[in-house]
């Protein structure tokens, strides 16, 4: 948990545009699920500024402010125990050019008048009725989290230390915090307004005057908010050992299932005399990059990696493709672990061990394809046959990633179908964003925008974790994109369905260009299962070949992977008229003497949402999902473009102004450490399977049996 990240000097700056405080309130209040008190406002006011002010005066400014900042992620359950140090300040050191990290409490006191004698673990403030801990001991504790074994610090070359900034105190005031009696230490470190001069000295030898920008990302790397890209960490580990690290509520939902797995389904090599014939059923609820696929991946490695038969099921082509075709080029073993939901018609017998099923949200009613023969086709709920095929079987759901009508996927069905079955159910739910940069204000920002959530939207406040702008045309979107993809970052345009979708003509197998804005024209990702002209890749990999980045992708080809930038084009299915949405259907009409058609009048073009049969409401609820899902897939930055002006307007009112100093991140403007190129796919080439050693739940301590 963070509230803000930014350099002294741009901290200064969204505080002179009357941003701060606004932006820090709502991210406590989500955080802490209540409302920041105006003393806390009045604190941020007031210690932040005047910190930042002496951090630009002893030109420092480019050293990172990250306020209210947990050194981990491992939330407790109740949101008022979390323990946040005020400011953690990060550098380079001048010197060594080593990571730089001061840990600093804020106090607006301005008298304190003893010190508890025996211990020296309380202080007295006049006008508060309750004693304080010494700012010094609350300093060891941070201290201790940041640089401990399972600190964001351990195994780095770094310095680090703490201190307390009194700044409305002077010496003799605060005397008694820094007497004999008081705690010493690295972290120890005390500051008045008489002592001032003495702080800008010491932050001159802490920090350089640059490299502040390098020294945060690693930082927010080891506290995973920078989190590798899926396919990236896939394709490092080839699917073995993946490199996901699980924090927090990630680490106990994988630990729970692994040990359920142990419990229930025995030793693979010494089968039980009197099988266990229990169903366990294991339901993960969660928003866009909360880390459910990084549990399901690694969960589904660790088992087989014990001898488990296990399959990772989805709905998605896109995100089932990018693991086939990109992660297990030549591995066939790997390529046959991922399927479809609609791949259980007839249940696997035996069963299998374990059934992971990602995107549940994507669930249909029947398993059907107007390919297969009559009898092939489902009979039974889409749920029941996932839960016929396993013995032990997993969902992820996300409530607001479904974006076609005949997805029935709820948390509800799975319950019901679970109890139908006499399944134990385990529910979880993730609330840590480890997409759009770690930043969750970006997400609450987009579900206000879209209607999603009952916030009122509100002019974004760069957070420096996620950036966010709106291009005046679609050149001006392409241009950005690819400038960035060039450079090195992963880019990818994405657009609402508001255009109809020509499938590959000819021989040749050439694409339409069949997104047209005014003079611009570009054509939808292919509608193919080969490669088509010029090299162009067949959908279900279109996410992750280079040369994707030549047409333009939609919900369905890009839900469940994420790109550095990713340009979103709203189209006419979705626009702003007198302070309200308006959800549109389209209508077609024929190019005169081809096949082709074009749009006669703009809305949507998805043939299962602007069926007549979809009511208003369930027509509007789908095209806002399929818009969240598109303007979640950045880690770095959103761009987007409206084809309406009234609605771009709109966008950049909230928008506000982008150039920012330090906070539009460029690959060029991005720290080395910040850059991880995208993977090429793998060679072709067999793997070995590590067998790991297997868990064992402690007797008596399983939580279900």
């Amino acid at each position: 948990m963070l509230l803000l990240k930014l350099s002294a000097r741009d901290l200064l700056t969204l505080n002179s545009r009357r941003r701060m405080v606004p932006h820090l309130a709502e991210r406590w209040k989500h955080f802490r699920r209540s409302e920041a008190s105006l003393t806390e406002r009045c604190a941020w006011a007031e210690s932040l500024v005047n910190l930042a002010n002496d951090l630009v005066a002893a030109d420092r400014g480019n050293v990172q402010m990250v306020v209210e900042c947990a050194a981990t992620v491992d939330q407790p359950e109740d949101p008022n125990d979390l323990r946040l140090v005020d400011v953690v300040l990060i550098g380079r050191h001048p010197d060594s050019h080593e990571l730089s990290v001061q840990l600093v409490e804020l106090k607006r006191w301005s008298t304190v008048t003893r010190v508890e004698a025996a211990t020296a673990d309380l202080v007295h403030v006049p006008g508060m009725m309750e004693p304080k801990r010494h700012p010094a001991l609350q300093l060891q504790e941070y201290y201790q989290l940041f640089t401990g074994d399972r600190g964001p610090l351990s195994g780095l070359a770094f310095e680090c230390g703490g201190f307390a900034y009194l700044h409305n105190a002077t010496d003799e005031s605060v005397k008694p915090l820094m007497d004999i009696t008081a705690p010493t230490g690295v972290y120890a470190r005390m500051y008045t307004n008489d002592g001032r001069d003495r702080l800008l000295t010491d932050l001159r030898k802490h920090f350089a005057e640059d490299g502040g920008d390098a020294a945060a990302e690693i930082l927010l790397s080891r506290m995973n908010l920078r989190n590798t890209p899926l396919l990236d960490a896939m394709i490092r580990s080839r699917g073995e050992d993946t490199v996901f690290t699980l924090r927090g509520r990630q680490r106990q939902v994988a630990e729970d299932i692994l040990d359920t797995a142990s419990v229930v389904l025995g030793d693979p090599d010494q089968p039980a005399l009197v099988p266990d014939d229990r169903r366990v059923v294991f339901l993960v609820t969660g928003g866009a990059g909360t880390g459910k696929s990084a549990i399901g991946l690694q969960v589904k490695a660790e088992l087989e990696a014990q001898g488990r038969t296990v399959k990772y099921a989805s709905g998605s082509r896109a995100f089932n493709g990018a693991m086939q075709e990109h992660v297990g080029y030549g591995d066939r073993e790997f390529k046959e672990s991922f399927t479809y939901f609609s791949s259980f018609v007839t249940p696997p017998e035996p069963p299998l061990d374990v059934l992971i099923c990602d995107e549940a949200h994507r669930l249909r009613d029947r398993s059907t394809s107007r390919f297969w023969k009559p009898e092939q086709q489902g009979t039974q709920p889409q749920v029941d046959e996932l839960l016929d095929a396993s013995r032990l079987t997993v969902f992820f759901l996300d409530r607001s990633q479904t974006v076609r009508p005949n997805e029935v996927g709820t948390v509800e069905l799975i319950e019901d179908a679970a109890k139908r079955r006499g399944a134990t159910l385990v529910p979880y739910q993730l609330r840590e964003q480890f997409r759009c940069g770690g930043s969750d204000a970006y997400v609450r920002w987009v579900r206000a925008v879209l209607g999603l959530s009952e916030d009122q939207p509100e002019e974004w406040t760069p957070d420096g974790l996620m950036h966010i702008e709106v291009a005046d045309t679609p050149e001006e979107l392409e241009r950005i994109i690819r400038s960035e993809a060039l450079a090195g970052a992963t880019a990818r345009m994405v657009a609402g369905y508001c255009w109809p979708w020509t499938k590959p003509q000819g021989k040749e197998k050439r694409l339409e260009a069949d997104v047209r804005i005014g003079g611009w024209h570009r054509p939808w990702n292919a509608d193919s299962e080969t490669f088509c002209e010029n090299g162009a890749p067949p959908s279900r990999i279109w996410s992750v070949n280079e040369a994707g980045l030549d047409q333009i992708g939609c919900v369905y080809t890009a839900q469940g992977l994420e790109w550095d930038w990713c340009g979103v084009i709203m189209g006419d299915d979705m626009v702003r008229r007198d302070g309200h949405w308006v959800f549109r259907r389209g209508k077609d009409r024929k190019e005169p003497g081809t096949s082709i058609r074009r749009v006669a009048e703009p809305g949507s073009f998805d043939p299962k949402v602007r069926a007549s049969s979809l009511t208003d409401d369930d027509f509007a609820r789908c095209v806002r999902h399929a818009y969240h899902v598109l303007m979640t897939r950045a880690s770095r930055a959103t761009v987007l473009y409206s084809t309406d002006e009234e609605t771009r307007t709109y966008l950049k009112a909230l928008v506000g102004e982008v150039h920012v100093h330090g906070l539009r991140p460029t690959w060029e403007n991005l720290p080395p450490e910040a850059r991880e190129p995208h993977l090429p796919r793998p060679s072709r080439s067999g793997r070995r399977r590590s067998r790991r050693r297997r868990r064992t739940a402690p007797s008596g301590q399983n939580p279900l049996f």
